[in-house]
């Protein structure tokens, strides 16, 4: 008897809701007086025990007077008492503050494993979409999660550049004074995951590998419309690349020279912002 009570004590039932749950389950319907002469104890107590136990539904009230309650099947009180606390369960598991919505809003991971290792996860965990801009290399290293995600369903975009990847960028970066030195900083990639987690960094060259993480919606909203820029502009070179270099010159330089101070330090045989030519 101890022990059921206890239980259903862990079940979230007070001491005498308990008591008069087992009194009616093994001696049957009975009103308030009664059930209180058994357990000795208080019938203002024991009348507004059960109330709450009908209100609860754990116990019903039959029909007529004086009002008599009966218990629940054993079978319908554990169906009712798991539906709740299911319920409750899932409630404050999407409610309940999350630890990490409170900590830093741009994280920086260090370390080509510790960067490789965070992308894998979070690729995994993926449920809507995918958009990755990275190298060859990355692309390789990331292929099974990837291809793990696009067979569950999760919609993949690629960006994958190389030595051999005409794509031109639509703005230069001036820090970079030439294809040596863009070698010895590595190779930068990026990923946004169902428009919310993004993750920009470097890799490879004499940098050590470093990415800075973050659901900031303006970050995803930056990578994703560099993302989109650089796909609507790859498609135009691809049907019109000579028109274009005839109007604009070599990778848009009518263009560019409006918006970018280009020194002739940055006059090497590469293209605009960061790819070199094959």
């Amino acid at each position: 008897m101890e022990q059921l009570l206890h239980h259903l004590r862990n079940l979230g039932f007070t001491e005498i809701e308990s008591k008069i749950m087992v009194d009616l389950a093994e001696h049957g319907p009975a009103g308030g007086y009664e059930v209180a002469k058994r357990l000795g104890a208080s019938r203002s107590n024991v009348y507004a025990a059960m109330q709450r136990l009908e209100r609860q539904g754990a116990l019903q009230r039959e029909s007529g007077e004086p009002v008599r309650y009966k218990a629940l099947k054993p079978e319908d009180l554990t169906r009712m008492i798991s539906g709740r606390v299911e319920a409750s369960l899932a409630y404050v598991e999407k409610s309940l503050p999350r630890q990490e919505k409170d900590g830093e809003p741009f994280l920086n991971v260090e370390g080509d494993k510790a960067v490789l290792e965070l992308a894998a996860k979070k690729l995994a965990q993926a449920e809507r979409e995918i958009v990755v801009d990275v190298w060859r290399e990355e692309a390789t290293l990331l292929r099974e999660e990837l291809e793990a995600a696009e067979k569950r369903g999760v919609r993949v975009l690629w960006a994958c550049d190389g030595p051999d990847n005409g794509l031109a960028r639509t703005l230069a970066w001036p820090g970079w004074k030439g294809i040596s030195e863009r070698k010895r900083g590595g190779r930068k990639f990026s990923f946004v995951i169902d428009r919310e987690w993004c993750m920009l960094g470097m890799r490879g060259g004499e940098m050590d590998t470093q990415a800075l993480v973050t659901s900031h919606p303006v970050m995803a909203e930056l990578l994703l419309h560099h993302f989109s820029q650089e796909m609507v502009l790859f498609e135009l070179e691809q049907d019109m690349g000579r028109q274009l270099e005839e109007r604009y010159g070599s990778h848009y330089g009518a263009i560019q020279g409006k918006y970018v101070a280009c020194g002739p330090d940055n006059q090497e045989e590469e293209t605009v912002g960061g790819k070199e030519e094959s």
